[in-house]
C-alpha cells in the first residue's frame, strides 16, 4: 500500500507549479524596471480557451510587487460574475519584501458586492480582494479562474498596464475553435517589443522588460498609445443570444434584430400625444426638436445594465411608463417617438467621454461604452445626447465629437464620423472695458459669446448658485487679486447654442504701485498664462485636441494726470500650432484700445516638435501679461 502511495505523491509534489512555490522578492527586482515604478509586474500570465460560441475559461495567474499606495491598483485582484459567467476559483498570497509569506486569502474572504450603486443598476457583481498593507513593498500573487457561456467579449492583451508601472514578463495565451472565425489585430505596438507564436488554433504572446513610464503633459490618451491586442470571433454568444460579426453591415444587422426590433413599441396614447405636439410643423428639424424637448422634460438618466450583456435596451412603452432610463433606453424611446411622428433615425453606439476614442473600422467586434441618436438630414446627421436634460437639440460637443461611431440601421451596421469642431467654430468673443483708479483699483464689465465646445465649458452655469459662479469666476480670472462679482447676467440661447455673460466686476489693488508710477497687464480679462512643462528628454508624443479661437476687445480707461511712460509694441505670433495677435492703440490721451486674437490648432505632434510648442505657448503667455507703465504727471 506505501509502495502504491509513495508514486502518487511525488507526482503531485513535482506537478505542482513552480511559480507557486517560488520568494517573490522585492530586492531581486532589477534597477531599470524599479525606475519611476509605484508598482512592478512580475509576471502576468493570461490562459484563455475557447471550446465553443457558448464556452470559454480565463485563468490568471498574476505576480504584482507594490512600493507604495499609488501603486495598489494594478494589484487588478478582482473578477466580475453574472448569471452566465462563474468564478471556478480566485486566492491570492501576501509576501513580504524578501519572499516571506505574510497572508493567505482564500475566496471567502475576498469581498462580494453588488456593481449597483448610485444610479446603476445591473445584474452583475464583484468578487475583490480586500487587503490593507501593513507594509510596503509587498508582493501579491493571485490567480483566478472563470467560465463564461458569453464569448462577445474576449479579453485584450496589453503588456504596457499605464503609467508609473513596469513589466517583467507579461504572457498571453488563447486556444480557440477553429469554425468560430477568430480573429485579431494589433496596435500602437511601435517599439515596444514582443513574441508571436501562432500554431493551429493556439497564438501566444508575450513580451519582456518593459520600464515604467511617466506622465508628460498633453500626452494622447492612453488609449492611443498603449499597445494591445484585440481578439474577437466571427460567431460568438452573447448571453444566450449567437450573433455575427463577419464584418459591419452583418453585426450591425444582427444587433438591430436581436437587440433593438420589438423594442420601439409606445402607447396608443403616447403615439397620439406626441402627434398633437407636432401638428402643423412641416419642417423636420423642427419636429425632431420638439419631440427631443418633450424627451428632456418627461425622463431622466439611470444607468441599467440589464437586459442583453447589459446592451438591449429597455423598452420604450417602460421608458415611457417610468420615466427614466439609460443611454441605450433613453435613445431608443426617442427613436420611437421620432418614427411615431414620421422621422427616421439611427440607434448609434460610441465610445463616450472628452478623450476621443474611435469604434475600430478595421476590427469587427462588440465595442463601445455609449448609445446616441443619429438623424439624417442633407446628406449629414443631427447627433442627439438623449441622457442630458439641459444639452440643446443637435448640440453633441467634446462628449461625442470627432470619432468613428457605428450606426445601427434596418440594412445593416454602418461606420461613420460625429461631427468635427473646427477651431473657429469653438469661439469665445469678449468685449468689454475697464478704468483704472490712481490707486490702482480696477473697476469694468465685460461680455462674452461662447460657442462650439466653449458653450459647452459654459451652459451648464445658468443652474449654478451664486457661491459657484463666484467661485468659477473666480478661477477664470486667477489673474486679478481681490475680485468682486459686482453683477452677473447669464443667457443660455439653446436655438444658436450660444452662450452669454454679462459680467460686471472690481478689484482693489489690480496695479503695482511705487511711488508715482503704476503698473500692471493690460490683458486682465482673458489670459492664457500656463506654460507647458519643459523636458529634457520628452518620450511621448502629445496633442491638442480641440483648437479654438478667441476675439478680445477691450477699452481701458486711464487715470487723470498720469501719462504712458512705457507700453508693449503690438505683436504677431504665428505657427503650426496656431496664431496670436495684439494690438494696443490710443483713442484718447487716457483712452487705450486692446485688441487680440488667439487661435490653437489641434493636432497629434511627435515628441520632437514639443519644446517648439511649449516655446510658442510661453511667448503667448508674456504677451498677454505685457503691462502698461503709467506715471503721474
Amino acid at each position: 500500500m506505501i509502495l502504491r502511495v509513495l508514486p502518487f505523491l511525488l507526482l503531485l509534489l513535482f506537478a505542482h507549479p513552480v511559480a507557486a512555490q517560488e520568494k517573490w522578492t522585492a530586492v531581486s527586482i532589477a534597477d531599470e524596471m524599479k525606475e519611476n515604478a509605484n508598482a512592478v509586474i512580475r509576471l502576468d500570465r493570461t490562459d484563455i480557451t475557447i471550446n465553443s460560441r457558448k464556452s470559454m475559461t480565463v485563468k490568471k495567474y498574476r505576480v504584482v510587487t507594490i512600493f507604495g499606495e499609488q501603486g495598489l491598483h494594478y494589484m487588478d485582484a478582482s473578477e466580475v460574475f453574472s448569471n452566465t459567467t462563474t468564478i471556478k476559483s480566485i486566492e491570492a498570497v501576501i509576501y513580504d519584501a524578501y519572499g516571506k509569506e505574510i497572508k493567505k486569502i482564500k475566496r471567502k474572504d475576498f469581498r462580494e458586492s453588488a456593481i449597483s450603486q448610485g444610479s446603476i443598476i445591473t445584474d452583475d457583481k464583484l468578487l475583490a480582494l480586500s487587503y490593507t498593507p501593513v507594509q510596503y513593498p509587498f508582493t501579491i500573487v493571485y490567480e483566478s479562474e472563470v467560465q463564461s457561456s458569453t464569448t462577445a467579449f474576449l479579453p485584450r492583451w496589453s503588456p504596457v498596464e499605464g503609467l508609473y508601472s513596469s513589466v517583467e514578463r507579461s504572457e498571453f495565451n488563447i486556444t480557440h475553435n477553429g469554425e468560430l472565425g477568430f480573429k485579431y489585430k494589433e496596435y500602437n505596438f511601435g517599439t515596444t517589443p514582443f513574441e508571436k507564436n501562432e500554431t493551429g488554433t493556439t497564438l501566444s504572446l508575450t513580451a519582456l522588460n518593459i520600464p515604467a513610464l511617466k506622465s508628460e503633459d498633453y500626452s494622447p490618451s492612453q488609449h492611443k498609445m498603449r499597445p494591445q491586442f484585440m481578439f474577437g470571433l466571427e460567431k460568438f454568444n452573447l448571453e444566450g443570444v449567437d450573433g455575427e460579426a463577419k464584418d459591419w453591415k452583418t453585426f450591425g444587422s444582427w444587433m438591430y434584430d436581436n437587440l433593438l426590433t420589438g423594442t420601439d413599441e409606445l402607447p396608443a396614447a403616447t403615439i397620439a400625444a406626441i402627434q398633437a405636439k407636432v401638428a402643423g410643423e412641416t419642417d423636420v428639424v423642427k419636429k425632431a426638436r420638439i419631440v427631443y424637448d418633450h424627451v428632456q422634460s418627461k425622463t431622466r438618466y439611470i444607468s441599467i445594465q440589464l437586459g442583453i450583456g447589459g446592451w438591449k435596451p429597455m423598452l420604450a412603452k417602460d421608458v415611457d411608463r417610468l420615466g427614466y432610463g439609460d443611454c441605450k433606453a433613453l435613445t431608443n424611446y426617442t427613436r420611437a417617438l421620432l418614427k411615431a411622428v414620421g422621422i427616421e433615425s439611427y440607434y448609434t453606439v460610441v465610445y463616450a467621454g472628452s478623450d476621443k476614442n474611435n469604434v475600430k473600422e478595421d476590427f469587427v467586434s462588440m465595442q463601445g461604452n455609449h448609445a446616441i441618436l443619429a438623424i439624417p438630414h442633407n446628406n449629414d446627421y443631427i447627433w442627439l445626447e438623449c441622457t442630458s436634460q439641459i444639452a440643446p437639440f443637435g448640440f453633441q460637443g467634446p462628449f461625442t465629437d470627432d470619432r468613428m461611431v457605428l450606426l445601427i440601421t434596418p440594412e445593416g451596421g454602418k461606420v461613420v464620423k460625429t461631427h468635427v469642431y473646427k477651431p473657429r467654430e469653438n469661439t469665445q468673443e469678449s468685449k468689454g472695458s475697464y478704468s483704472i483708479s490712481e490707486t490702482g483699483a480696477l473697476a469694468g464689465s465685460l461680455t462674452v459669446r461662447s460657442k462650439g465646445t466653449q458653450y459647452d465649458n459654459k451652459y451648464d452655469r445658468e443652474h449654478s448658485s451664486r457661491e459657484e459662479l463666484d467661485k468659477m469666476y473666480k478661477d477664470d480670472f486667477s489673474n486679478i487679486n481681490n475680485l468682486k462679482l459686482k453683477k452677473t447676467n447669464l443667457l443660455n440661447n439653446k436655438d444658436s447654442q450660444e452662450f452669454t455673460e454679462e459680467i460686471n466686476l472690481e478689484a482693489e489693488g489690480y496695479c503695482n504701485k511705487n511711488g508715482n508710477r503704476i503698473m500692471f497687464a493690460v490683458n486682465a480679462f482673458n489670459q492664457l498664462s500656463h506654460v507647458p512643462q519643459r523636458y529634457r528628454a520628452r518620450k511621448n508624443p502629445f496633442e491638442v485636441s480641440r483648437g479654438f479661437y478667441d476675439t478680445d476687445e477691450v477699452v481701458i480707461d486711464l487715470p487723470q494726470g498720469f501719462t504712458i511712460e512705457a507700453k508693449p509694441d503690438n505683436v504677431t505670433l504665428t505657427d503650426k500650432f496656431g496664431e496670436y495677435k495684439a494690438e494696443y492703440e490710443m483713442i484718447g490721451t487716457t483712452k487705450m484700445l486692446y485688441k487680440r486674437t488667439l487661435q490653437m490648432n489641434d493636432g497629434y505632434y511627435d515628441s520632437g516638435e514639443y519644446e517648439n510648442y511649449r516655446l510658442f505657448r510661453e511667448k503667448i503667455a508674456r504677451n498677454d501679461n505685457a503691462k502698461v507703465v503709467l506715471v503721474k504727471n
